[in-house]
């Protein structure tokens, strides 16, 4: 990613920033790519993920966590000098905001707005600033492919912060219609999501739609971020734009995930 901030405010000039931490790894010399992780969303294992990551997607109450948790993860984030982000959701913790909700693109405007909104004023109070959103589940996914819905998360991020990053999965909707109002955007691939032949990711009702298997999550990482492609479910190598990579805080192996992408990261460097 490009022009981004320093997400923590400090006058200690030597302070380490999120983006030094971000691990070398891309097709050139210096090349960097930004590590992503779900949070905050009470699965107990945040801050032993954070050491591996560069950037925090902080549930915002709607699918999981409180006031809380939105607290906690972001003091955790600030004692692991990460990026902080919001990661908002339909109001559906029965299904974990995994469930797509039929609302109009005014309502999923408004959605997104509040939850900016509460999400903010707590960092605010925790003197940091937010950096990025990233919808999450069938939010994110129905964002993919609507492009009503994604237009109107563009429209609502754009109008909260202009200046806030948004993550979407590489080649969507999500992405073009973030670009099309001004957005910094960027292009998120998954390293524990397996892939349809259109780029699309595999279904979580489909059988394979989850990478169980450290070395497979690891060597899909290295062939994104370093070829530039992904193989898909059928065998078929497409090409894939990875500018942030996400690991499923909620997975089984979720801190072995984290851990040994990031030790593969740095033997590349």
């Amino acid at each position: 990613m490009t022009d981004e901030k320093d997400n923590y405010q400090s006058n200690d000039s030597s302070e380490v920033t999120p983006l030094s931490r971000k691990l070398s790894a891309g097709r050139g010399v210096g090349a960097e790519v930004d590590i992503n992780c779900d949070m905050g969303e009470g699965v107990g294992n945040d801050e032993a993920i954070m050491p591996f990551i560069s950037s925090a997607n902080i549930a915002c109450g709607y699918h999981a966590g409180d006031v809380k948790t939105i607290w906690q993860t972001i003091e955790l984030a600030i004692k692991y000098k990460i990026y902080i982000g919001a990661h908002p959701s339909f109001y559906d913790k029965k299904n974990f905001g995994r469930k797509e909700i039929n609302l109009s693109p005014e309502e999923v405007y408004e959605l997104v707005t509040q939850q900016l909104l509460l999400f903010n004023e707590i960092a605010v109070s925790a003197d940091v600033s937010m950096h990025h959103i990233k919808p999450h589940g069938a939010l994110y996914n129905m964002s993919v492919k609507d492009v009503s819905i994604a237009r109107a998360i563009a429209r609502a991020v754009k109008d909260f912060d202009q200046k806030l990053v948004l993550f979407g999965l590489s080649g969507s909707h999500s992405i073009s219609e973030a670009k099309a109002v001004g957005l910094k955007t960027a292009r998120e691939a998954f390293a524990d999501r397996s892939y349809q032949d259109d780029g699309s990711l595999t279904p979580r009702s489909q059988p394979g739609a989850l990478i169980g298997d450290t070395g497979k999550v690891v060597q899909q990482v290295l062939q994104m971020i370093k070829q530039g492609t992904v193989t898909t479910v059928s065998g078929k190598i497409i090409p894939i734009v990875a500018e942030t990579i996400c690991i499923h805080g909620d997975g089984e192996h979720a801190v072995e995930f984290a851990k040994a992408i990031h030790d593969a990261l740095q033997k590349k460097k």
